[in-house]
């Protein structure tokens, strides 16, 4: 009796087969407890846009249902409130005396679901392209279904292998770098035909790429970090998704993306977004042309489409614990989206970092994108920080060009002169190369004194620094074109030769390298002047010999560059402001303290980061 009782009540439900059923339902689950009691749920398979929703569930009901052009969607805006539970409520769905019955998971949040660990100026930031850090499982390298099967790492726009179980095995190399954060190039997962190693161009939203592993190995990868101490920064892209996207394959509403007659590149031109002198052509390109042929240009606008985009960011903090965004082709996006994005964000986590790319020219156009300036505009972005591609931009003339007035070591003077625009620009994160620019040590002419000189800047200016995966084993490259910055990291591979990861398998000149990353690194951890303290620059004098100051009541740091190919001596005098009562000070790599003089000795090409003491 009891088994034919299950089959009654179970008839709706099997005389459905071979019927419409969802083949998406977005968000995958959800949480009871939220700060935001909304939720949008959309269900896509064939025509499910004609069926009538209906959910009798304690604590949850339908506020509005919206169908749209293409049939097979339906969006569903759901009130969660207090009184809701975990577990499972069904979604209940009938037409023309049918039903489909979809069963949908509520979560309780974890105890520990704010552990929310912000990034700060005390964070040492390393990033990696996962498919050429390390391959953990050559089980997943190809897999069945996937547009792209190459495996090839003998070509630089194929897939290598590299996944997130190779990150794993490592935590302990970027561990004794001295690393307090993680980012990966995005993970989630890119079907496309060609190129989806890097993974800018995504497919599915709630899923990790399987060639990289799966929600699970990446959640484990978070709790890993989390563990140690260390943080996990996602990397986000709003602008644009793949073409192969499910549902740019079959999209829910022609305005889902930007169209245009012919195909239309974006002209890549920020300034049009702010330029009083601009025309509205050029500020439509840049925000609404695609970024390329394989990536649609989202159109944020439709308040489903942003709705969605943001339920993703939080379900993703929430699923996995990460601490930071990092915001790809953040100033592309709609200006109204990344207000509600940030904002939305921000009142379900507070403390949640935000730090957008702005691939820019000039200080005025980067803090237009900024969240707290003391700038007028008319886009209230609320991000907490950017990638400082200003300093970026400083740092390399500072090393490479002969001094002047503007040029040299003076442009850094400038760039930071330009601070006054932020509200904080300590927010900032700082870095010497990327994935898409080519390798500090050759811009440098793989001078490693010069190499050094960055280090040493790096790790003591204002901001964030962030480390490109390999920059510290001295890889090198140009980015001509990006694919040659973005190669294995040696000893990633069962099958190569020598491990970089390890001491004996590096040069002497890399394990120099290393060993200056690493003990800066871990001396800028223990420093309070650095992390937290203020910054002071005087203008650069003698053949370019630039001088700045990190402080707080409690210590001073002078830093002290000398990009010229000779030695110099400074007078101490000048900096009277901020030596005033210290009489001794120390090389931060280990050398014995010395008195403070009326000279001071700086070696051709050096950087000294002197802590001063009484």
């Amino acid at each position: 009796m009891k088994q034919l009782l299950l089959i009654v009540l179970f008839l709706p439900l099997l005389t459905l087969q071979g019927q419409t059923r969802p083949d998406h339902v977005e968000p995958p689950f959800w949480w009871t407890g939220m700060k935001n009691p909304e939720l949008q749920i959309m269900l896509h398979g064939r025509e499910i846009g004609k069926w009538t929703p209906r959910i009798d569930a304690k604590g949850i009901r339908i506020v509005e249902s919206h169908r749209v052009e293409n049939p097979n969607y339906l969006f569903l805006d759901l009130y969660i409130d207090s009184s809701a539970e975990a577990g499972r409520f069904d979604i209940v769905l009938s037409r023309n005396n049918n039903l489909i019955v979809y069963n949908y998971e509520l979560r309780e949040r974890q105890k520990d679901s704010l552990r929310i660990n912000p990034l700060t100026p005390s964070d040492l930031i390393y990033l990696a392209m996962p498919d050429r850090f390390a391959n953990g499982n050559p089980g997943n390298d190809r897999v069945a279904g996937m547009r792209e099967q190459s495996l090839n790492r003998n070509e630089m726009f194929e897939r290598h292998g590299g996944d997130l179980q190779g990150v794993l095995d490592h935590l302990d190399y970027l561990e004794e770098l001295g690393i307090t954060a993680l980012w990966l190039n995005p993970v989630l997962e890119n079907n496309e035909e060609s190129e989806s190693y890097h993974g800018y161009a995504a497919t599915d939203l709630y899923r990790v790429d399987p060639r990289l592993g799966d929600n699970a190995l990446f959640v484990q990868l978070c709790d890993e970090l989390q563990k140690r101490g260390m943080k996990m920064i996602m990397d986000v892209v709003h602008n644009h998704w793949g073409i192969h996207h499910w549902m740019i394959r079959d999209l829910p509403a022609p305005d889902w993306i930007h169209q245009w007659d012919t195909f239309t590149r974006t002209n890549y031109r920020a300034p049009a977004m702010l330029d009083p002198h601009g025309s509205l052509s050029d500020r439509k390109i840049f925000n609404e042309g695609w970024f390329d042929e394989h990536m649609p240009d989202l159109n944020q606008d439709n308040p489903l489409l942003g709705r969605y985009l943001i339920q993703n960011n939080i379900w993703w903090i929430e699923y996995a614990g990460i601490d930071a965004f990092r915001l790809d082709t953040y100033a592309y996006s709609d200006p109204d989206f990344l207000e509600k994005m940030g904002a939305a964000i921000h009142r379900e986590y507070p403390g949640f970092f935000l730090f957008g790319e702005t691939w820019v020219h000039g200080v005025p156009i980067q803090v237009y994108f900024d969240g707290n300036t003391h700038v007028e505009k008319d886009f209230d972005s609320k991000v907490n920080g950017l990638t400082d591609f200003q300093v970026y931009y400083a740092i390399q003339e500072a090393l490479n060009g002969n001094f002047g007035w503007t040029s040299g070591t003076a442009r850094l003077y400038y760039t930071f002169a330009m601070d006054y625009l932020y509200g904080d620009p300590s927010d900032n994160v700082l870095f010497l190369d990327n994935h898409d620019l080519s390798r500090f040590y050759s811009v440098v002419g793989e001078d490693l004194a010069k190499f050094k000189m960055g280090i040493a800047f790096l790790m003591t200016a204002r901001g964030i620094p962030s480390i490109y995966y390999g920059t510290e084993i001295l890889m090198k490259n140009f980015a001509d074109p990006d694919g040659k910055v973005r190669e294995d990291f040696p000893g990633g591979w069962p099958d190569d030769k020598v491990s970089k990861f390890v001491a004996e398998g590096r040069t002497e000149e890399e394990n120099e390298a290393f060993e200056y990353v690493k003990k800066l690194a871990r001396w800028r951890a223990g420093s309070e002047a650095v992390c937290k303290g203020k910054m002071m620059q005087f203008v650069p004098e003698q053949n370019g010999v630039y001088v700045y100051f990190r402080y707080t009541e409690k210590e001073t740091v002078m830093v002290v560059m000398n990009p010229s190919d000779k030695d110099e001596v400074i007078g101490t005098k000048r900096y009277a402001e901020r030596l005033v009562s210290f009489k001794r000070a120390r090389n931060v790599l280990g050398s014995d303290g010395f008195a403070l003089a009326p000279t001071l000795h700086i070696p051709a090409r050096t950087t000294l980061v002197l802590e001063l003491t009484k």
